[in-house]
């Protein structure tokens, strides 16, 4: 079990929060994935570590950025 946090720049609501949470729960091995509007901080949960990369590509296709 793997917990890693990271912070997305760009979101502003509540369908912001739902797009990011969407598309990284695609991610293969993410089992949950908690998103805070205010600070901007996505924890993501999953069965092993995952690349900051596959998050960074799954966030933008949200239309957002990691920080």
């Amino acid at each position: 079990m793997s917990t890693e946090t990271y912070t997305v720049t760009g979101m502003t609501c509540g369908h912001c929060v739902a797009s990011v949470r969407e598309e990284v729960g695609e991610i293969p091995g993410v089992q949950d994935v908690q998103v805070d509007l205010e600070s901007g901080r996505v924890t993501v949960t999953s069965e092993s570590a995952i690349d900051r990369e596959v998050v960074a590509a799954a966030v933008d296709e949200a239309g957002y950025a990691l920080a």
